[in-house]
């Protein structure tokens, strides 16, 4: 059985709940790129753009490396990894499930008769006694009526 350190999980699934984070991931997949290029598409500050970089690279996502005066960003698989196997633990786990509750739901159908829904014209009371009709709200005013 494989262990899993929680923490990690934790930090990994944290920074991947933002969008901006995962379009992030999704643009590093493609290869490496300079923090200002990779930091355009997104409508914010440098600053906060780089906040963002940083729970990335906190969670083990990604890599930055400086050359010069050029700071990049690398995507590393390790995290992203992890977590790919912990969901298919329990996706099997899921599937297992669902699968059960269909052939339940299968056998519930072959052993029971279901009846449609009878016209709406059939829909009357069962009842014997007789119920009283309600009054109708008054039309417009007579011309004879005092204000």
């Amino acid at each position: 059985m494989v262990k899993y350190s929680e923490q990690p999980l934790d930090t990994v699934f944290a920074a991947l709940a933002d969008p901006t984070r995962r379009e992030v991931v999704k643009l590093l997949a493609l290869g490496s790129r300079p923090v200002t290029e990779l930091s355009q598409p997104f409508p914010m500050s440098l600053p906060g753009f780089m906040k963002h970089l940083s729970i990335l690279e906190d969670a083990g996502l990604i890599k930055r490396e400086k050359l010069g005066r050029v700071v990049s960003c690398t995507l590393l698989g390790g995290p992203m990894k992890d977590a790919s196997e912990w969901l298919t633990r329990y996706r099997e786990f899921w599937e297992k499930r669902l699968d059960a509750l269909a052939r339940f739901l299968y056998h519930q159908e072959e052993t029971q008769s279901w009846h449609s829904p009878r016209p709406r014209s059939d829909r009357r009371s069962r009842s014997s006694a007789n119920s009283t009709q309600r009054r109708r709200k008054s039309g417009a005013r007579s011309p004879n009526r005092k204000c």
